[in-house]
């Protein structure tokens, strides 16, 4: 009786291991992102200068809201850049203040290893202080 509960323990610890190893290989993006505060250099809405012919309408929105970022650190000064799909960025002008969220990709995404998607934007302001 005491081994099977010896087991019992056991198996139930390599089980919560194994959801939280999968939790966050499945999430890495979001528990890996890092927080920017600063003043965008520039934002560029990506325009394609072909018809898209798509089979969904958000295959169609993600090709056609797609800005590439680049947001200037106020803390370190380092200019971090990413690619987003988030049309809030069609309001932001280059000189505004923007806290934003940058998704980074996962290292076994080896071609893309380092660079960064998605970057979010969660505050904007006129002028940083």
């Amino acid at each position: 009786m005491i081994t099977v509960l010896k087991y019992l323990k056991i198996g139930i610890v390599f089980l919560l291991i194994g959801l939280g190893t999968w939790a966050v290989i499945a999430n890495y993006s979001v528990v890996f992102s890092h927080t920017v505060i600063g003043e965008v250099v520039d934002v560029v809405r990506i325009e394609l200068p072909v018809t898209l012919v798509t089979k969904s309408e958000a295959d169609f929105n993600s090709k056609v809201f797609s800005f590439a970022v680049g947001i200037k650190d106020q803390k370190t000064g380092e200019i971090h850049t990413a690619s987003s799909e988030d049309r809030q960025w069609a309001v932001v002008h280059k000189g505004n203040c923007v806290e934003a969220v940058y998704l980074p990709y996962p290292p076994w995404d080896f071609r893309k290893k380092g660079t960064y998607f998605g970057a979010r934007l969660i505050r904007l302001l006129d002028k940083c202080p």
